[in-house]
């Protein structure tokens, strides 16, 4: 082979080559665009299907806050007898069942919004608990008492809770 054969060769088979490569890569990028505009529309027809889901839980979140308020809490549940013991046990436990009952909510709420849920209502059973301590409350009137005042006087981990999920919620528009 001598080289105008050589050249010749090269001069048809290198524009071949820069045309095979320019056409895989142009085609190489349109199926990425095509791949990631389907992504796009399955999120979008997901996110439109689990929005009203998550604001659901949201809802329902906020009302189990509410419902665990104690200045909510121990106006609705009236006390069972004196022993302020046995009251702080049936509040405990009404907390616990109201929390157990919106367990599959996690599901739709942030992991940091759920902590805060869950920190929350353990403050408040811990407020209960502190208070049926103290020796100076004889009955479960008293303790009432004694709750409902301590906690006018301080924030509420409940409060801090319900802005948390405001906020939250704010952030979903």
């Amino acid at each position: 082979m001598d080289s105008t054969q050589i050249i010749e060769l090269v001069s048809y088979t290198l524009p071949s080559i820069i045309i095979t490569f320019v056409g895989y890569t142009i085609f190489e990028l349109y199926t990425k665009n095509e791949r990631e505009k389907r992504q796009l529309l399955v999120q979008k027809e997901t996110k439109t299907d689990i929005l009203p889901l998550r604001l659901q839980a949201y809802e329902r979140m906020t009302l189990f806050i509410e419902r665990i308020n104690p200045s909510q809490l121990l106006v609705r549940i009236t006390p069972i007898s004196e022993d302020k013991n046995d009251y702080a046990n049936y509040v405990i436990a009404q907390i616990e069942q109201e929390f157990e009952h919106n367990l599959a909510q996690q599901i739709y709420l942030t992991e940091d919004c759920w902590t805060i849920l869950i920190k929350a209502k353990n403050a408040t059973i811990q407020a209960i608990l502190f208070a049926a301590k103290n020796e100076k409350i004889r009955d479960a009137n008293q303790l009432r008492e004694f709750i409902l005042k301590d906690l006018s006087e301080k924030q509420s981990p409940t409060n801090v809770a319900l802005s948390y999920l405001k906020n939250e919620v704010s952030q979903l528009w």
